[in-house]
C-alpha cells in the first residue's frame, strides 16, 4: 500500500498561480511514474502531467502544456505541480499518484490520495 497526500489547493482568480505538493514514500518516487490528474464535477478523471521514475522525463496534456510544470524532490519524497496562468476550466479536485506509467502501460494496482481542491473564479 503506497500513500499519497496532496496539499496546496485553494481559490484564485483567473491568471493566478498555485503550487501543489504531493507527499509520498521514497519507494514510490523511485519505482513508480507519478501522475497529477484531476476531476471536475460530472467529468471523467483527466491525467494532466506525469514524471518518469527512472529518468525524470516529464509529460503534459495539451490543455496544460506551457502553463503547468511538474517536478520532484527526492530528498523530501515530494512531487510538485506549479500551475500558472490558471483558467476557470482548471477548476477541479487534483490528485497525485499512479495511473499506469507515463507511456500508458498499466500497473497491477493504482494508488492516489484524497485530492486537493483548486477553484479558479472571479
Amino acid at each position: 500500500q503506497e500513500q499519497f497526500v496532496e496539499s496546496g489547493g485553494g481559490s484564485v482568480q483567473p491568471g493566478g498561480s498555485l503550487r501543489l505538493s504531493c507527499a509520498t514514500s521514497g519507494f514510490a518516487l523511485n519505482y513508480y511514474d507519478i501522475h497529477w490528474f484531476r476531476q471536475a464535477p460530472g467529468k471523467e478523471r483527466e491525467a494532466v502531467s506525469c514524471i518518469g521514475a527512472s529518468d525524470g522525463t516529464t509529460y503534459y496534456s495539451d490543455s496544460v502544456k506551457g502553463r503547468f510544470t511538474i517536478s520532484r524532490d527526492k530528498a523530501n519524497n515530494t512531487v510538485y505541480l506549479q500551475m500558472n496562468s490558471l483558467k476557470p476550466e482548471d477548476t477541479a479536485v487534483y490528485y497525485c499518484g499512479t495511473q499506469g506509467d507515463c507511456s500508458g502501460s498499466s500497473y497491477e494496482y493504482d494508488y492516489w490520495g484524497q485530492g486537493t481542491q483548486v477553484t479558479v473564479s472571479s
